[in-house]
C-alpha cells in the first residue's frame, strides 16, 4: 500500500511544471511560477491524521468546509489567506487530484494576473 506522502507526491507532480522541496520541514509542492500550491501536514494536527494544505479559489475554502467538516478545515498560517485543509484519508485519488489541480490553477493564475483567467 502506497504511503500517504507518495500517494501526495503523485498527485501533486502530476500538475504541469510542479516541483517539491522542503519548507519548514515539510515537502510542500510549487508551480513552475515558483509560487507554492499544496503543503504536506503531518505534524500540525494533535489526532496525527495527515493532511494537505491546498491554495484554494475565493469563498472555495468556506464552501469545502461547510459541505464536509470532517474531511475539510481551514489550516493554520496559510487558512487566513483562503487556503484549505483536506485530510487525505477521507478522499480518494479522483477527488485529491482534482483538488491538487484546483490549487495548481489558483497559483499560477494568480501570478499571470487577472487577464490570464478565462
Amino acid at each position: 500500500m502506497m504511503c500517504a506522502l507518495e500517494r501526495i507526491r503523485r498527485l501533486c507532480l502530476a500538475a504541469s511544471g510542479a516541483t517539491e522541496r522542503l519548507s519548514h520541514g515539510s515537502p510542500c509542492f510549487f508551480a513552475s511560477n515558483k509560487r507554492q500550491f499544496a503543503a504536506f501536514d503531518d505534524h500540525h494536527q494533535p489526532d496525527g491524521r495527515i493532511a494537505l494544505w491546498l491554495a484554494a479559489p475565493l469563498g472555495a475554502q468556506e464552501l469545502l468546509m461547510e459541505s464536509d467538516p470532517e474531511t475539510f478545515f481551514r489550516p493554520p498560517y496559510v487558512g487566513v489567506r483562503g487556503w484549505v485543509g483536506v485530510f487525505v484519508d477521507r478522499v480518494d485519488d479522483d477527488t485529491l487530484a482534482g483538488l491538487i489541480e484546483e490549487a495548481h490553477q489558483t497559483i499560477t493564475r494568480r501570478r499571470a494576473g487577472p487577464e490570464a483567467t478565462p
